[in-house]
């Protein structure tokens, strides 16, 4: 009697089997083909969603950017209308020294006061130059250089060793912080 058991179960195994599939798959495929159906609308509208998070993004940069180049372009329009405010603020201490100068030029006749006076003006004016960066050009008796002087004329010497030299130095160069800002115009030694 347990063989036949055994043999009922084995032919019932299969049979449970193919009704347990063929509900699967009657279950199955309706799910399927709604899940088909819902599954590229959804992706569709995964899609138009992150584009538009995309767009928006991109809009947001671009004004970013917008705003950015304006406040810089900004920036820059008053960096380069105050940029000569230090050395202009400077200089108006040494505008002071000279009305006081005149001042005394006018009231004193004493010559050797109002040299001193004067010289004291022009070497605030130098220091004041110098501690923004200028620095004079020494050109007097050195090569003729293209880079840095500008020659008026050439003047015929008769020392050999001043051939090609600097003679004379008409107005003089300046630096600023190394870099030329003035040749300077020399007479130059033929």
């Amino acid at each position: 009697m347990e063989e036949k058991e055994m043999e009922n179960l084995d032919q019932t195994i299969p049979a449970e089997n193919e009704a347990e599939n063929n509900e699967n798959k009657a279950e199955n495929s309706p799910e399927t083909a709604t899940e088909s159906q819902e599954s590229p609308l959804s992706e569709l509208d995964q899609l138009k969603a992150d584009l538009t998070e995309q767009k928006d993004k991109y809009l947001r940069l671009m004004a970013e950017f917008e705003n950015f180049r304006r406040r810089t372009a900004k920036e820059r329009l008053e960096l380069i209308q105050t940029a000569g405010k230090d050395v202009i603020v400077s200089m108006l201490e040494v505008l002071d020294d000279c009305d006081r100068a005149e001042k005394q030029l006018n009231s004193s006749d004493d010559i050797a006061i109002q040299k001193e006076g004067i010289q004291l003006v022009f070497n605030k004016v130098r220091s004041t130059l110098q501690s923004k960066g200028v620095t004079a050009m020494e050109s007097l008796h050195k090569d003729f250089n293209v880079e840095l002087h500008e020659a008026i004329t050439e003047i015929l010497v008769k020392d050999e060793k001043q051939k090609g030299k600097v003679v004379d130095e008409i107005t003089k160069g300046y630096f600023l912080n190394d870099k030329i800002i003035r040749f300077a115009k020399v007479v130059v030694g033929k």
